[in-house]
């Protein structure tokens, strides 16, 4: 019986306390020509997750795209062949290419020091 008379007490203080400091954060942003940001607007954003300003996140989409498109051009440079249904890279060619493009650069080294 003795914690309701605690609490008939304690209650009324605490949303005495919450009152006035709620008059207060008020007059604080009037004072000082503050606006407090909404809970919402500080929640993440799908397409910013980490907070960048707009023409920091421009920037970085901007290099993204190039990023995938460069990516897309390498990845079709690579030969491919089809086995047992699947498309799988196809390592003899890409060997054979690679030893093509070295002897072409061994043939112009070795014709370079003779000259």
């Amino acid at each position: 019986m003795s914690w309701l008379v605690i609490m008939a007490f304690a209650l009324p203080i605490f949303f005495g306390l919450l009152f006035m400091m709620k008059k207060f954060v008020a007059h604080m942003q009037e004072e000082q020509d503050m606006e407090i940001e909404s809970f919402k607007s500080t929640l993440i954003d799908k397409d910013n997750p980490v907070g960048l300003s707009g023409q920091e996140l421009e920037r970085l989409k901007a290099q993204q795209a190039e990023a995938q498109a460069h990516l897309r051009e390498v990845i079709s440079k690579i030969p491919v062949e089809k086995k047992d249904g699947r498309f799988v890279p196809a390592f003899d060619k890409m060997k054979q290419n690679g030893d093509s493009m070295a002897q072409n650069g061994r043939g112009s080294e070795s014709g370079n020091a003779s000259a």
